[in-house]
């Protein structure tokens, strides 16, 4: 991997992208982005800049437009070979041109190139894209700007010399600022916004509070990911959103017909949240690649990744049901695994797995996770025991369409639950990971802890799913539809799901049509029916339509890379979609040229690489870049290859670093290391020592007869509740197998022990509060 140091270049020639401005549209579950990207040429000769940056994975990018001076000129979506092939033309001819182009290995990951800019001379570049927002587990829904791009690991047997460098430079440096102003809209009343980065005050436009505005604090540094969390008043409420065609489109085809997109977040009773399973199958899957030698955020007393995945280990392995069988992957260049097969889960087991956690250091090189998921796959399930996959990885890979093509091959025998480590995790990769094993993905980010989420996704595991989910269609005659997602299996705690279908046909008589779904949760069927109407008035925009056209060239792709000799017919189906919707695919391009002089440039084109910002926090970059990272691009043309050849750009000077002090141990992280397989604690000194008590004061105060056990339980216990309360996401799954194990002691002394607890530890907890 490359990095610059930033402002300047090894000649002290600035870096020409200057500032970025985005304008983010919400609407209900979905939001349109426009992004506008200032380039200024500073040197004495006309340059090429290229920008490769990441989106978010699934978001549908539909517009590239170039304004320089007073002249606009829109780009045209066509044949990636040919718009390069265009592009390389336009530069050998001087004139101005615009590429912008999708990764053929990962779908949230774009470069562009801006040819021949003239010295002195400015170029507004304008990329809108439209993206789902995802939906976390307090009922937010979460929009992200991805700032960082990791360098991506490429594994050894794909092809580096297609290969185009990331440019990274440390947090902090990035030598272009952010604008970014939000106009929110929802069928629902907006609650509140919140964000990891400073705001204006949310204003509201009406009086119901449907639609709203809000914008970043002025003068914000794009150095990291930008997260908006929005929530709305009855989240769950499932919703039926129909957009009109556009009547200029091709008869027939998805843009000239009506879409739909109906909104699916089941809304899970008590009853059914507190209804855990005690069996399963438990793979954990932990990358060990140099990167994880990373710190989590680049706050005070932030963690390093790997010590942090280690932590929430500990509370996995404390926290599984007795009986289950689980175990533990390492990866990173190579894999390595726990035991052999998966293990029944016991206090062995649990003891022997826990010394192994203890040695694991990101010591392992790159980031392959392809081989670790292959050996997986290839064991046999265990029967009655369902198959649930945690992954955690800094998503920093270079082969993530191949991953995710593996997964979904494999998607009926396991649910994915995925986790995004820290600053610039690929979201194709981690998303893509839960979408296609029916699973959960969560992202850890800024001063987020890993553990809460962890543990939420753990009881998403253990819950009842929402299954048998059907849609019925109720449409007048003449009217057909035509499902552009994906069936849907499996739902469960905390998901939603978005579905997209084109109407087909018209019935003048009856503009009224209606869809029931419904499903089985536990031993009840719900369902909701939604009316809608056909033909919508007014201007409705093509936004859903372009989100469908998305959704179904994904499933094209996936289908073209599995193909034998169909998959030259797939080729050009995904071509005609992508072309007719305007939303790129991995065989489209933008491409726009301002004719210019047409005086041919002499001499190669000045080459600068605009830095996206890199997270080093906490390590040097050598801990961070220890292995070739690169980001798959297939394509250099001649003219780059050329400017290639004495690229300006120079390592960042890093920082000699001192050790930092260790911090003390986690009084929660100690007691619960102490925890027995069963659930019950052991009186001992080391617990003695957690609680802050002697030996002889816990010996004093345990009432006449107690077993020791129960009385270091109910200790535990007491002091869970009374003095970490509010890390109680992270403890509960111990609390409730401690619970467990003392009712099945079937004593008469709790309310004693209870009793004697709060003495001891100045606590006023009552017996149910403690589930006992």
């Amino acid at each position: 991997m490359k990095s610059c140091c930033g402002l300047v270049t090894v000649k002290n020639e600035p870096v020409p992208l200057k500032s970025v401005e985005v304008d983010v549209h919400v609407q209900g579950h979905v939001a349109t982005v426009t992004s506008t990207l200032l380039y200024v040429n500073g040197e004495e000769r006309p340059l090429e800049a290229v920008f490769v940056f990441p989106l978010p994975g699934e978001c549908a990018v539909c517009h590239l437009s170039a304004k320089i001076g007073d002249t606009e000129v829109v780009a045209k979506l066509q044949d990636k070979q040919k718009a390069r092939e265009e592009y390389d033309d336009a530069l050998s001819s001087g004139h101005q041109a615009f590429l912008l182009e999708e990764s053929d290995q990962s779908p949230d990951v774009f470069q562009l190139n801006v040819g021949s800019l003239p010295p002195g001379e400015s170029a507004a570049i304008t990329l809108v894209y439209i993206s789902e927002l995802d939906m976390q587990a307090d009922d937010a829904l979460r929009f992200c700007l991805p700032a960082v791009l990791n360098p991506r690991y490429t594994p050894q047997d794909m092809d580096r010399s297609q290969m185009a460098t990331v440019t990274s430079v440390p947090a902090g440096t990035v030598p272009y600022t952010l604008a970014l102003s939000a106009h929110l809209s929802s069928p629902q009343p907006i609650s509140k916004v919140e964000s990891n980065c400073d705001l204006e005050p949310l204003a509201y436009l009406n009086p119901d509070k449907t639609q709203a505005t809000v914008s970043l604090s002025p003068g914000h540094l794009f150095d990291r990911d930008v997260e908006l969390l929005l929530y709305y008043h009855d989240a769950h409420k499932p919703t039926a959103i129909v957009e009109a065609g556009l009547d200029t489109a091709e008869p027939g085809s998805l843009m000239r017909d009506p879409v739909v997109l109906l909104s699916i977040y089941p809304e899970f009773p008590a009853a059914v949240t507190s209804s855990l399973s005690t069996c399963g199958e438990f793979i954990f899957v932990v990358d060990r690649s140099g990167s994880m030698d990373c710190a989590m955020h680049s706050g005070k007393d932030a963690k390093m990744r790997i010590e942090s995945a280690k932590d929430t280990l500990l509370l996995l392995l404390k926290s599984l049901p007795m009986g289950c069988y689980f175990n533990i992957y390492g990866f990173g260049s190579r894999y390595e695994h726990f035991f052999p097969k998966s293990v029944e889960y016991n206090q062995k087991t649990m003891d022997d797995a826990l010394e192994k956690v203890k040695g694991m250091r990101a010591d392992m090189g790159g980031t392959e996770i392809l081989q670790p998921l292959k050996h997986i796959y290839s064991q046999p399930c265990i029967p009655s025991h369902p198959r649930q996959l945690f992954i955690f990885t800094d998503g920093e890979v270079g082969n993530t369409k191949q991953v995710l093509d593996l997964v979904k091959i494999n998607g009926n025998s396991h649910r994915c639950f995925s986790f995004g480590i820290g600053e610039g995790a690929s979201t194709a990769l981690i998303t893509g990971l839960a979408k296609e094993a029916s699973g959960h993905a969560q992202f850890i980010t800024g001063t987020d802890r890993m553990q809460p989420k962890v543990m939420q996704s753990l009881r998403y595991a253990l819950q009842p799913a929402v299954k048998d989910i059907s849609v019925h269609w109720n449409l007048p005659d003449g009217v057909s539809v035509t499902t552009l997602s994906p069936p849907l299996k499996v739902l469960f705690h905390g998901q939603r799901a978005l579905l997209y279908a084109q109407l087909k046909g018209e019935n003048a008589a009856n503009p009224e049509g209606s869809v029931t779904i419904q499903y089985n949760l536990l031993e009840e069927t719900v369902k909701n029916q939604l009316s809608f109407c056909l033909r919508p008035t007014g201007d409705t925009g093509v936004t859903l339509h372009r989100l469908g056209a998305r959704t179904l060239i994904r499933s094209l792709e996936m289908e073209e890379r599995a193909a034998g000799p169909e998959a030259k017919a797939l080729r050009e189906k995904l071509l005609q979609l992508s072309l007719q919707s305007g939303v790129s695919c991995t065989h489209t391009a933008f491409i726009a040229i301002h004719k210019g002089s047409g005086q041919t440039v002499q001499g190669p084109l000045l080459h600068r690489t605009v830095p996206t910002p890199g997270m080093f926090f906490g390590a040097p970059m050598a801990l961070c870049c220890s292995m070739p990272m690169t980001m798959p691009m297939a394509r250099m043309a001649p003219m780059r290859k050329m400017a290639n050849m004495a690229p300006m750009a120079r390592m960042a000077a890093v920082p000699a670093m001192l050790p930092e002090p260790e911090s003390p141990p986690d009084p929660l992280l100690q007691l619960i290391s102490l925890q027995k397989a069963s659930g019950s604690w052991e009186m001992e000194s080391s617990m003695a020592k957690v609680l802050k008590k002697t030996d002889d004061e816990l010996d004093k105060l345990m009432p006449v007869g107690v077993d020791k056990a129960v009385w270091a339980t109910v200790l535990a216990l007491i002091w869970l509740y009374g003095f970490r309360l509010d890390a109680r996401d992270e403890w509960q799954f111990v609390a409730m197998k401690a619970a467990s194990w003392i009712q099945a002691q079937k004593v008469d002394c709790v309310s004693q022990c209870v009793q004697a607890g709060n003495a001891l530890l100045g606590c006023q907890l009552q017996q149910k509060t403690l589930g006992l």
